[in-house]
């Protein structure tokens, strides 16, 4: 970001019985689970819909593999009276389904032999990779949980759920018997294994965590201390070493409330340690992909500038703004002790931050959430103050058009950090969202016109670690999506990926494959 931006800038529902074996579903001690009654409400809809409708009614969940049963396939039975088994037959329209029970969960799999049992890959000249993938949902709303972090214990991979809550990770089969942990602010997290989540789609459930006055120490909480001791100990949680990232990235623009361009990379990030300024980072493509939609009449031109140097710059603890380094006496932004909370089993002081109402410049306000033990910075979640947004609009508006004008409405950043397997933390998830208002000449009504751009670490890689060459070093501030690339049709392999957001899969898959460079832009939007 420009340095004018900142003016001075439920417990996891896991499956108990992973170490047991499958056991058929029977109710211990009377009618079996499957003969249970349940009443059907809805005749139509997708096998995915209609599976859920049955987990609403019966309490249990669904596993099994995407190859097995279409999601997105629409089918019609009756409403009315069903066992549980027979709601499955008549969704599935496969009576020959094998139906277990694992733990809270329903596992439905092909009455063939028995699957093979994952096993380590023993001096195999290629390595084999295993897909695990679901959405997760809390516990007590049942709304899915957006931004969710998933990542292998024993192993610096992870990648996070996208806003639909859905998740997809890659890993080498040698990893079949470790564990996935999914983690998120607020939430219980859990260890789940990967071996029995392996090609199947699975629902989760995130438990809120409530922390009650009785497991606390009630005492007053200085903010301004906890920022210093956040400061004072860079050196000791975050690395001071440079590191390679292999990185996910996608960036996207929306007019109308539609996506009319999606571009997504692969990116391989040479990250300095803290004590270097962020430009000496370093990013090098991997393969990435553009998916445009054809302008349509009323559609306005824009292009995002910079959003892969947004990204590195958003790793805040590096490259501090304002708001993290209050001075004594300083009286720009107040500070708060709102709450505290917990991540990844660790509690966390919630610190709040605000420009002084005596201040009309547009600066920064929201929340900080940094580990009581150890202080460090695990997320910022932050946003110009909306009631000066307007006023930043010439910062993000690099090129301007004499037929339409862009009002900036909303710029809002999280970033979160998460420690590796050495116990050095990295900067894991930024994302930022920017919303302008766009007024044409001689038009009544303004349309809505928005851009985000996210980076998620997928991987962290601490040896041989050095600089690319400058023939390998991609520009971070020019125009990412008019880069030239290659399609390659088998296109993200075994890199994780943030799933798309289900507004976003009819957009690629009905361009899938198309190379196209935009028009002329009426606006360019720079994120720098």
């Amino acid at each position: 970001m420009k340095q004018t931006v900142g003016y001075m800038f439920c417990r996891l529902f896991v499956l108990w019985c992973l170490l047991l074996l499958v056991a058929p579903l029977q109710a211990d001690g009377g009618e079996g689970v499957l003969d249970r009654k349940i009443k059907i409400t809805q005749s139509k809809g997708t096998k995915y819909q209609l599976l859920r409708h049955v987990s609403e009614q019966s309490g249990y969940f669904f596993v099994y593999d995407s190859q097995i049963i279409n999601n997105d396939e629409v089918v019609k039975i009756r409403k009315g009276e069903y066992t549980i088994q027979n709601a499955i037959y008549a969704i599935t329209g496969n009576n020959a389904l094998k139906i277990s029970l694992l733990g809270s969960h329903i596992l439905l799999s092909l009455p063939v032999a028995e699957q093979k049992q994952l096993t380590h890959s023993q001096e195999t000249p290629h390595e084999k990779f295993l897909t695990l993938k679901g959405r997760v949902y809390d516990a007590l709303s049942k709304e899915v949980i957006p931004y969710v972090s998933v990542s292998m214990n024993n192993a610096s991979i992870g990648s996070i759920t996208n806003q639909d809550g859905e998740f997809k990770l890659v890993i080498p089969d040698s990893l079949s018997y470790s564990s996935i942990k999914l983690s998120h602010v607020g939430y219980l997290n859990e260890e789940v294994k990967a071996s029995v989540l392996v090609d199947r789609y699975t629902e989760i459930l995130l438990e809120p965590k409530v922390i009650s006055l009785q497991e606390i120490v009630v005492r007053a909480v200085n903010p301004l201390h906890v920022l210093q001791k956040m400061q004072d100990e860079r050196e000791r949680n975050y690395s001071s070493d440079p590191v390679y990232l292999t990185t996910f990235y996608r960036e996207a623009i929306e007019h109308k409330r539609k996506n009319i361009d999606l571009t997504e990379a692969v990116l391989k990030v040479y990250k300095t340690g803290y004590r270097k300024i962020v430009t000496t980072d370093q990013v090098k493509l991997i393969k990435m992909r553009r998916v445009f939609k054809k302008q349509e009449n009323d559609t306005i031109f824009t292009k995002m500038k910079s959003g892969i140097k947004s990204s590195l710059t958003l790793d805040i603890v590096k490259a501090m703004p304002d708001f993290l380094t209050p001075k004594s006496g300083e009286s720009t932004f107040v500070y708060r002790y709102t709450d505290i909370s917990e991540i990844d089993k660790r509690r966390v002081y919630i610190i709040s931050f605000e420009q002084n109402k005596d201040v009309t410049e547009p600066l920064y306000k929201g929340q900080l959430y940094i580990d009581t033990e150890n202080y460090a910075l695990l997320e910022a979640r932050f946003e110009i103050n909306p009631i000066y947004a307007e006023k930043a609009t010439d910062i993000f508006v690099e090129k301007k058009s004499r037929d339409c004008k862009l009002t900036l409405r909303r710029a809002a950043y999280t970033v979160s950090y998460k420690p590796s397997t050495d116990g050095v933390y990295y900067v894991n998830h930024v994302r930022g969202d920017l919303e302008f208002k766009v007024k044409r000449k001689h038009h009544f009504f303004s349309t809505p016109l928005n851009l985000w751009f996210e980076m998620v670490t997928c991987k962290v890689d601490v040896d041989h670690v050095k600089g690319f060459s400058r023939s390998e070093r991609l520009s971070t501030r020019n125009v990412f999506s008019e880069t030239k690339y290659e399609y390659d049709a088998n296109f993200w392999e075994h890199f994780n990926v943030i799933v798309p957001e289900d507004e976003l899969k009819g957009l690629i898959m009905s361009n899938l494959g198309e190379v196209t460079t935009a028009p002329a832009s009426d606006g360019d939007v720079n994120e720098e």
